[in-house]
């Protein structure tokens, strides 16, 4: 597991850490937990489209900044 979370956080060369990659994972932990507030704690409905959406919207972003900042990765 802590392999897994290393190749997620670090760059091409698996040791250098990568604020963007960070920033991507914790977007979408802070996402669900948001999500999670809101049906649990507040009893307001579920809007999966909504969800999707956004979730939708923030890969993409993501994605738009690893390619952008592809040319720039550390080598292993």
């Amino acid at each position: 597991m802590k392999d897994f979370i290393r190749h997620i956080l670090t760059g091409e060369d698996n040791e250098t850490h990568d604020v963007g990659r960070v920033l991507a994972v914790l977007s979408v932990l802070v996402g669900l937990g948001l999500q999670i507030f809101v049906v649990v704690w507040r009893n307001q409905p579920f809007d999966l489209t909504a969800f999707g959406g956004g979730t939708a919207a923030l890969f993409a972003g993501i994605g738009a900044l690893l390619w952008m900042k592809k040319d720039t990765e550390p080598k292993p």
